[in-house]
């Protein structure tokens, strides 16, 4: 497998990524805004602000508040694991194709989820996944994304081509689905229906504790990434060189493995398998900062995938409709063509990471 040379600032100095960031945490800001504003029900600006300053009085309180708010902390912290987890994988992997989603960290954060919620389905009902349970459950999806990372690095380790690495992602997904669905078959039909709702992927079905539970495990992941910015930049001249540096591998692997499997586990076990903002995210990130320095992508990745997640909150909800669209068909229309382009830039250039 071919590599490529980190991609150069390439024009771009200190003072213009501070401009590009903070337009970026203005743009963050206003999306964040919006989805408080836009749904279903029209609410003016006044009747926002009264919401949010806690004026008992409106009639738009319980609307904005337990609503709408909830559903943009969650978009955004969903933004940033899946954004953070896919850059680390892309840079792990050597893989521009790599993604919580494609790459089959989803499924395995699925089939933990499964375990819990059919495999014990006769002693547990969804009324019993509070507190402790919510625990369980992201915990459970943490084992099932790390033991697929486990094997997508060990399949990586002696597979050098991209597109085989992909296509083992996509099988190993399939197989893993295939096992869940025989799990459904012998679930009870009241457990049954809360799985077949979960995997359709929502923001806006998280109860407070579960919120709660998804800021804490998301914030840690955060951490992990920020920590592991040096370790990333060291990988991208390759495992040996770094290693000849001084960076301790095991170490480094440790940690970004312990990332990725925190924030994409968490996500998928609250919200679902929500495809592609992993992959799409770091794409974008780099062509905007023309870099591949993890100090400039990290926070990058951190408000663009905050941006995304939002916007595509937003669009799902049909502003002025009734109607919600599934959050996954929104993230698809704006991933599915990131991943074309960067196949056939590939094929252009014949190179890879």
């Amino acid at each position: 497998m071919k590599t490529t040379e980190p991609i150069k600032p390439s024009g771009f100095t200190g003072r213009n990524n501070t401009l590009i960031f903070a337009i970026m945490g203005l743009l963050l800001a206003v999306v964040f805004i919006l989805d408080l504003f836009l749904g279903s029900v029209s609410i003016r600006a006044i009747d926002v602000a009264k919401a949010i300053f806690g004026d008992s009085g409106s009639d738009f309180e319980t609307i904005v508040m337990k609503f709408r708010l909830p559903k943009a902390v969650t978009a955004l912290f969903v933004g940033i694991a899946l954004s953070l987890s896919g850059l680390q994988m892309q840079t792990f992997f050597r893989n521009p194709l790599a993604g919580p989603y494609v790459l089959g960290v989803s499924s395995g954060a699925s089939m933990g989820v499964a375990i819990v919620i059919l495999g014990f389905s006769s002693s547990l009902t969804v009324v019993n996944l509070q507190g402790l349970g919510n625990w369980l459950l992201v915990m459970s999806a943490w084992v099932g994304a790390g033991m697929v990372m486990l094997l997508i690095m060990f399949i990586s380790s002696r597979v050098r081509d991209i597109m085989t690495i992909l296509i083992l992602g996509i099988m190993l997904a399939s197989g893993i689905s295939a096992i869940v669905s025989i799990m459904q078959y012998f679930s009870s039909e009241t457990m049954l229906k809360a799985y077949v709702i979960w995997t359709m992927g929502s923001l806006g079905n998280l109860s407070s504790g579960q919120l709660n539970v998804l800021v804490i495990c998301v914030s840690a992941g955060i951490l992990l990434s920020i920590s592991s910015i040096k370790m990333l930049n060291a990988l991208l001249i390759g495992e040996n060189y770094a290693g000849s540096i001084g960076l301790n591998i095991r170490l480094s692997r440790t940690v970004i493995f312990a990332g990725t499997s925190i924030l994409a586990g968490s996500v998928t076990a609250f919200c679902g398998p929500v495809g592609f903002i992993g992959i799409a995210v770091p794409h974008i990130v780099r062509n905007i900062f023309r870099t591949s320095d993890h100090t400039i992508l990290v926070p990058g990745s951190i408000l663009t995938g905050g941006i995304v997640m939002i916007a595509s909150d937003i669009v799902s909800q049909l502003p002025g409709s009734e109607s919600v669209l599934p959050i996954n068909s929104v993230t698809s229309l704006i991933g599915i063509p990131v991943v074309i382009w960067v196949i056939l830039r590939n094929r252009r250039n014949s190179v890879s990471f």
